[in-house]
């Protein structure tokens, strides 16, 4: 209970923060065609200690540490039956290509098996090209391996794992081939696409953004896009944004909600959220069932015989809680207040929540995740 109310606490605190907060330009909205773009490959990782893939089980690893063999003009003789190779596993390779990466830049890799190696501990990665969605190659990555697990295990059985030993990283472990074409540079205009679409926050930055350079530069096409007019020489361009990125802008608040994790039992309450007029009463009923047996015995010298009797008893008892009344626009303030005088639980301030929200007195949006 005591870590439910400071639970509570905590939500009332981060809920009424005073006034209206101004925030970047930067952090509302992104550039459109200014974006990242994911890349992936399949490869090798050799070097390991015996925790590679079991071949009998994997056999595409044979087929691609072959396929690599025959590359550098080695042929593995036919017949030489299942070869084990404990010290390769078979992985995959991800990373995102962020956005103007040049040929000659490095990023990070994220390497994963996709095999039954059971660490890629001490492993190298070798030269694995990265292809985007259409096929090419835009990146080629190879290096050592950081894993943050380890998997170790006895003679007789006995396993311990730490963390994920099955994956790890390389910092700086691709390097970029190819750039992806961007429209940055191309137009007269800019679009710039809000995170949150919100026509409040629309509106104040079209009002921003030709208060400081003229009527009409700014216009708000929906509640999520704003076409701006921009120089068209791109490093003019590039000194526009740098300027208007940074502009304090009040976003418009958001939608009233109260979000429910039905498995963690996290109930988060808006700032805005409202009750209409309404009674509450909750209570939980609790019914006990216990199983006794007795020994019953006959008289002396009769022809009885000894039996156990069972004996049931069940008791059920209805926990009392007093009612409390929600008056009208009440606050998460209130709302909390109240909810912490009857001692209501997770489960039951759930329960409370979709009654009122069925009863249309909740004036928010009920998510259950």
């Amino acid at each position: 209970m005591t870590m439910f109310r400071y639970a509570l606490a905590v939500f009332l605190t981060l809920g009424m923060v005073a006034g209206v907060q101004a925030e970047r330009l930067k952090d509302l909205a992104k550039i459109q065609g200014v974006r990242t773009n994911q890349l992936i490959g399949y490869g090798l990782v050799v070097g390991l200690n015996g925790s590679g893939d079991q071949t009998t089980q994997t056999p595409f690893t044979v087929q691609t540490f072959n396929n690599m063999l025959a590359q550098f003009g080695i042929n593995v003789p036919p017949g030489t039956g299942n070869i084990q190779l404990k010290n390769v596993a078979a992985v995959s390779i991800h990373a995102e290509l962020p956005p103007f990466a040049r040929p000659g830049q490095t990023i990070d890799v994220t390497v994963s098996s996709i095999g039954n190696a059971k660490s890629l501990r001490g492993g190298s990665l070798l030269m694995t090209p990265l292809k985007g969605i259409d096929g090419n190659v835009y990146a080629i990555a190879q290096g050592n391996l950081v894993v943050g697990g380890f998997d170790a295990s006895g003679a007789d059985g006995s396993r311990i794992t730490v963390n994920v030993p099955s994956a790890g990283r390389i910092p700086s472990g691709a390097t970029v081939e190819r750039s992806v074409p961007s429209s940055f540079d191309q137009g007269n205009y800019l679009t710039l696409n809000l995170n949150r679409p919100d026509f409040t926050t629309a509106k104040n930055i079209v009002d921003k953004l030709n208060d400081l350079l003229g009527p009409d530069t700014a216009q708000a096409m929906d509640a999520g896009s704003i076409r701006v007019a921009a120089p068209v020489d791109s490093s003019q361009r590039v000194n526009y944004l740098s300027v208007i990125e940074n502009l304090e802008i009040e976003a418009g608040q958001a939608v009233a909600k109260v979000i429910i994790n039905s498995r963690t039992g996290t109930i988060v309450i808006g700032q805005d959220v409202r009750v209409q007029p309404a009674a509450v009463t909750h209570g939980s009923l609790t019914v006990a069932i216990s199983e006794d047996t007795s020994v019953s015995q006959p008289e002396a010298f009769s022809d009885g015989q000894t039996v156990v009797v069972p004996r049931s008893r069940v008791n059920a008892e209805q926990e009392m809680r007093p009612m409390f009344k929600f008056a009208t626009g009440t606050t998460l303030d209130e709302i909390v207040r109240a909810v912490n005088q009857v001692g209501a639980s997770p489960s039951d301030l759930m329960a409370i929540l979709e009654a009122l929200k069925q009863a249309g007195a909740l004036q928010a949006d009920l998510i259950v995740i």
